[in-house]
């Protein structure tokens, strides 16, 4: 009797550890990846950045672009300057720092949409480059979209792209940290 009840325990404990075990992984490869930003420096911009980080966030699922709290060490810069729009070209992750964004002014004087410069930007930095020349409808084609494109959203491929670069940890990416120029 002792010895069904001992077993009965063992095979009762061995269970709840099988079921528990599986849990604990799905946890883990859904963790949302979360990326703070600096706009400090952003100036006239500070309104577009965070409406080009919203963006990104209604749109993929496993990375996030928040506002870093005053005196954090954020992992993306935001400068803005009076040449054209730069950024250093990710996927950038928590903590690594030098994830930069020049917000620039020029493409703005020209009549570029703001919130598209925005997000954009932030598409480099969550690991997509351009894809020049290209419609409207692809965010990353930037200025060959048009001064009258205002399509801030990224497309499918865009979207599916970034969700792959934030799944199951940091990946090796051959240029990132090469500063994209958008003219």
């Amino acid at each position: 009797m002792f010895r069904r009840t001992v077993l009965g325990v063992a095979v009762v404990l061995l269970g709840l550890v099988g079921v528990a075990a599986p849990q604990a992984s799905a946890e883990v490869s859904t963790a949302v990846v979360v990326l703070t930003y600096d706009d400090s420096q952003a100036a006239e911009f500070v309104d577009a950045v965070a409406a080009g980080a919203e963006v990104w966030n209604t749109h993929v699922s496993n990375v996030r672009i928040e506002k870093a709290a005053p005196g954090v060490a954020a992992d993306i810069t935001i400068v803005a300057n009076d040449g054209w729009p730069q950024a250093t070209l990710g996927p950038f992750f928590p903590g690594e720092g030098g994830g930069m964004v020049w917000y620039g002014r020029q493409a703005v004087h020209e009549g570029y949409n703001q919130v598209r410069i925005a997000s954009h930007e932030l598409g480099h930095i969550l690991g997509l480059p351009d894809m020049k020349p290209g419609p409207c409808e692809s965010l990353m084609s930037g200025s060959t979209g048009g001064v009258d494109c205002d399509n801030v959203n990224p497309n499918a491929e865009e979207i599916a792209a970034v969700e792959a670069n934030y799944a199951g940890g940091r990946i090796s990416a051959p240029h990132k940290g090469t500063v994209l120029v958008e003219r």
